[in-house]
């Protein structure tokens, strides 16, 4: 008979986790919501009549983790990944748009090809992210990013995106570490890679069936409400009712990190977290668009280009929170409009608000995130607010996982 795991959460941390351990255990995953996926999943949105996610979500050719476990799962023919590395941009202040395009390889001779990359810019210009690699602990990352014209069209939103947190305050060390596995390898770690099918299709639906398949539990509206512990161990899960765990018996909590300071008080973890403001309008995008464009000089920050559909995302949002669902719909359809090229009324939309879409990737914060152990022998954590060295991203969910999965082998 195989030894037990509870997995608590079925996000991507927690999914992972249990992919990871269900050949060796007998799993159980409980999930308090009525559907897995956490924040990264699709959802039938009836304004809109289709399935949409909650969030747009980018991933790039390098992150391996991501990419590995949509393989092992089942979800990886629902990825479409870019060819080339290929990011367009649109200026709206004076309509100029461009496309940065990093060569494959190591050494980065994109720099100095005028049509690869930021116009009005040389070579030397680039070499900020090299100076990043040398960021440390503290360190914010607007000073080696500078505020100039560079900045403004290029790392802002491209780092924005990524850490969900501004330049003055994001960590340097924590935009390192997503330079160093994705730029610093050269363009072919650094092609877009996007769900077009939808969030679930590709992270959830097949890590469900990959765990049914191998005689795993799921449990939907399972919240967890306490622990009872024992020494240096968890002995039983409240859900309502106890379920007693037998010695051997394992738990790998992969909840949100307030949820987790409710369980296990005095846990260190972030505290702070910034919001993501996504915009979602039911015209399909025009057949000549690119997948993604960046935009500059607006509210909208980047466009996605969906067969049945236009997105946007808007990261650290904060600011946008009170603005009415109806003003930010109409405002950022009027920059929707002048991207794709197009003239057409406000179709029917969906404004979705993340309050606390990710922990704030500030140094202050980094610092408090746990590693995936803890002073009990058989409980881990798991989950992107977790120490994973990256920002809070489907790469670092899913490492964490894989992190907290390990300390059982």
């Amino acid at each position: 008979m195989m030894p037990r795991v509870h997995v608590i959460g079925a996000g991507l941390a927690g999914l992972s986790a249990a992919v990871e351990l269900c050949e060796r255990f007998d799993v159980t995953l409980h999930e308090a919501a009525p559907q897995a996926g956490g924040r990264c999943r699709s959802y039938f949105d009836a304004t809109l009549g289709m399935t949409i996610d909650n969030g747009n979500h980018l991933l790039l050719s390098g992150n391996s983790a991501a990419l590995d476990y949509a393989k092992k799962t089942g979800g990886f023919d629902k990825l479409a990944i870019a060819e080339d590395a290929e990011f367009d941009f649109c200026d709206l202040a004076n309509k100029a748009r461009w496309r940065l395009r990093p060569n494959a390889g190591k050494i980065p001779w994109w720099i100095l090809a005028p049509d690869r990359r930021l116009p009005d810019t040389a070579g030397l210009d680039y070499l900020a992210l090299a100076k990043l690699l040398f960021a440390k602990p503290g360190q914010t990352l607007r000073p080696f990013l500078g505020d100039g014209d560079m900045a403004r069209r290029l790392w802002d939103p491209i780092f924005v995106s990524a850490l969900n947190t501004a330049p003055e305050e994001a960590s340097a060390t924590l935009t390192a570490a997503i330079v160093r596995e994705t730029f610093a390898k050269g363009g072919e770690a650094c092609r877009p890679v996007v769900a077009v099918d939808g969030l679930s299709a590709a992270f959830v639906d097949p890590a469900l069936s990959y765990l049914q398949g191998r005689g795993a539990r799921i449990v939907f509206g399972a919240k967890l409400r306490g622990l009872a512990f024992e020494g240096d161990r968890v002995v039983g899960l409240e859900f309502g009712e106890t379920v007693a765990l037998d010695p051997d018996d394992k738990i790998v909590l992969a909840v949100t990190a307030p949820v987790a300071q409710e369980l296990l008080p005095g846990l260190s973890a972030p505290t702070e977290f910034r919001s993501i403001v996504n915009a979602h309008f039911a015209l399909p995008a025009p057949k000549d668009m690119p997948l993604l464009t960046g935009v500059i000089g607006g509210w909208t920050e980047w466009v996605f280009a969906f067969s049945d559909r236009l997105s946007v995302t808007i990261s650290a949002a904060e600011k946008f929170l009170a603005t009415p669902r109806e003003e930010l719909a109409a405002h950022i359809w009027n920059e929707v409009q002048a991207v794709a090229g197009i003239s057409a009324p406000l179709p029917f939309w969906q404004i979705i608000k993340e309050k606390r879409a990710t922990f704030a990737a500030t140094p202050a914060q980094d610092v408090l995130r746990p590693g995936p152990e803890t002073r009990w022998r058989n409980l881990a954590l798991a989950g992107d607010w977790t120490q994973t060295n990256l920002p809070s991203t489907i790469e670092g969910a899913i490492r964490s996982g894989l992190a907290a999965a390990r300390l059982f082998q």
